[in-house]
């Protein structure tokens, strides 16, 4: 029986694995129309030049043309292009790599999945080009400016099993970051908030209600106006340690997200974001070895002022 989950109708290429897109079940007329309608940025035009070239595939492994009708429930396989995509100087570094799992180093600025602007530029094609790992997968994100650890599984038969750990919470995550002091306010402490999706650019913001995350926070230096401190999320929501220290007037050095977009123009890497997933620890579900993983990277010196 064919799993539309698992296509084999179009290859990696250039550790770039092919899109997915589903008709809806309900529809009609020409697939064309619809993939011009639902991905604006592909002209006709494209479309039709990635048909002729075989590059629009449906799940069962018949070409795309012209004429093809909308089948609803149907899933189709293409691939994601760019004219053009800003160039990331900074590598990353392999600090672990077996039969089932890579764990990398991510320098700041670096994605980890194609989105936007980026595809090649990205922390898993990368990945998939230099070690010819098709299969490669990463079972947790951090963001793009965040610098640390990302595990992926390196095949698809164990995969979901090492996803499992960080969906039942099963991963010890901790994280540095450098952010303003505040002689007011005593660690170790505990911040517990609601975070919902704020409609704006992607942000997170606390709102009413009861507690969907947590975050143990410890001050491991510090001076007269900045620290160094430990975040350990007991949960994973998106932007969960930059929402919950700028909650706390202590927004991250460097942050150009929380508390207000500040966006730098592209190729600005004068100012990282002063955050590192440092380490990560679990129980092996395949072999009862407990694992612990280290960055090598750092975060800048305290500054003085």
């Amino acid at each position: 029986m064919h799993n539309s989950h698992d296509p084999k109708v179009l290859p990696v290429r250039d550790g770039v694995s092919p899109s997915c897109v589903v008709l809806p079940s309900q529809g009609g007329g020409l697939l064309i129309d619809f993939l011009c309608e639902r991905l604006p940025a592909v002209s006709r035009k494209d479309w039709l030049r990635r048909m002729a070239a075989g590059q629009v595939v449906s799940e069962t492994g018949d070409r795309a043309d012209p004429a093809s009708g909308f089948i609803p429930g149907l899933r189709y396989y293409y691939y994601r292009e760019l004219d053009a995509e800003p160039e990331i100087p900074f590598a990353a570094q392999v600090i672990h790599r077996d039969g089932h799992l890579l764990v990398a180093d991510k320098p700041h600025f670096l994605p980890v999945v194609p989105a936007g602007q980026y595809l090649q530029n990205t922390l898993l094609v990368r990945l998939k080009r230099e070690f010819d790992l098709p299969e490669l997968s990463p079972i947790h994100r951090i963001d793009r400016d965040t610098a640390g650890l990302v595990v992926f599984s390196v095949q698809r038969a164990t995969r979901g099993i090492y996803q499992g750990l960080f969906r039942d919470r099963a991963i010890h995550k901790v994280y540095e970051a450098v952010a303003p002091f505040r002689a007011d306010l005593s660690f170790p402490r505990e911040h517990a908030s609601r975070l919902e999706e704020s409609g704006h650019f992607f942000r997170m913001h606390e709102v009413a209600g009861e507690p969907n995350s947590r975050t143990l926070m410890e001050i491991i230096e510090h001076n007269q106006a900045w620290a160094r401190y430990r975040l350990s999320p007991v949960s994973g929501k998106r932007h969960q340690l930059r929402v919950h220290m700028a909650a706390l007037s202590l927004p991250l050095r460097g942050d150009t997200f929380y508390p207000v977009v500040n966006d730098p123009e592209h190729g600005d890497y004068s100012n990282p974001l002063q955050l590192l997933a440092r380490s990560l620890s679990f129980e092996d579900p395949l072999t009862g070895q407990v694992r612990e993983f280290t960055s090598r990277r750092s975060l800048q010196a305290l500054p003085q002022d």
